[in-house]
């Protein structure tokens, strides 16, 4: 197959398109940049924005599938951006499906798009969409999950998938920004400390490539979306503390009252709104609700309709960071 990954040089991206060279798919990627090393392996990279539907129409002309992983992510309130990569990016893919006869597409999504602002445990895919959102991306990641699974046609069938907190070597995301808080002020975890479930990169890339070949061989995956992760949830301040180890940093984590920690964000979100920031506040209402709640999710439906058993443990895949470091 030819197949065109959008955010194919980001860290899940780029997991994705080894995936599918190493089976002997034909790769391309859109992305905002150049990637060297992509194109040493013969991947045929676009550069552009998916938000331009000009460049999404160019980039997957001639493509039999399309993985859309390219999005906005982040805790930053500033909405219209989040709008325009994640929304209106989204819906320049689907006008290209359509436009080019493409008939498979693979969707990244979020599981916060179905969190409400409570725990979730053992949740699995009956939840429904949350009806409130403390920032723009969950809001703006559902409305374009909604829009991919509504798609789903005899003509263009659709799935969507939700990876949890993707970490690994590599990461240029979440390990870094946590390595940076812990080494400068310290990490304050509002109390209780919940469960939380997160993905190793290579199984949340598989989970991607299974979804595909789900959408090929028959209709069970199509017009529904997934939890993906890896399956052993952990104690928020273990995970943190795991990951820092295996980067390398003495973990300082200490507990915050949670009242405390939401009266804060909200101060920190209104300075961020008077002064109009484009930029993530260094603390916001989403990021403490997902600390402070836990989030861990039933397998069973990506199991028995993907295929999908996470192949890589909790241990393994610290293994690998370590040895990366």
């Amino acid at each position: 197959m030819e197949i065109l990954v959008t955010g194919g040089g980001g860290f899940l991206g780029q997991a994705i398109v080894r995936q599918l060279l190493a089976r002997g798919d034909g790769v391309r990627i859109l992305n905002r940049g150049r990637y060297p090393e992509l194109d040493a392996q013969g991947v045929r990279s676009f550069v552009g924005d998916i938000a331009d539907l000009d460049a999404v129409m160019e980039a997957s002309q001639g493509v039999d599938a399309i993985i859309h992983v390219a999005a906005q992510a982040g805790s930053g309130l500033y909405a219209p951006d989040f709008y325009q990569a994640n929304v209106v990016g989204t819906n320049h893919v689907l006008a290209a499906c359509r436009a080019h006869g493409i008939r498979y597409l693979v969707y990244t999504s979020s599981p916060s798009v179905v969190h409400a602002g409570g725990d979730i445990e053992n949740g699995n895919e009956s939840l429904p969409y949350a009806t409130h959102f403390n920032a723009p991306y969950p809001q703006t990641k559902a409305q374009a999950e909604a829009a991919v699974l509504k798609a789903n046609s005899g003509s263009l069938k659709t799935v969507a998938l939700r990876p949890h907190l993707i970490w690994g070597p590599g990461d240029n995301q979440l390990l870094p920004r946590l390595i940076e808080k812990n080494n400068s002020r310290g990490i304050r975890l509002p109390a209780p400390d919940k469960l939380i479930d997160t993905v190793y990169v290579d199984n949340a890339a598989e989970a991607h490539v299974l979804a595909l070949d789900a959408l090929r061989t028959n209709d069970v995956a199509a017009g529904r979306a997934f939890f993906i992760s890896n399956g052993e949830p952990l104690a928020i301040s273990k995970m943190m503390a795991h990951l820092l180890q295996a980067a390398g940093h003495k973990p300082n984590i200490r507990p915050i009252p949670l009242n405390l920690a939401m009266g804060l964000a909200t101060f920190v979100e209104g300075l961020w709104r008077l002064a109009r920031r484009r930029t993530e506040p260094p603390l916001s209402r989403f990021v403490v609700e997902h600390l402070a709640t836990a989030h861990w999710y039933d397998l069973t439906q990506a199991r028995e309709a993907l295929g999908y058993v996470p192949r890589i443990s909790l241990d393994q895949g610290l293994a690998r960071l370590r040895e990366r470091q």
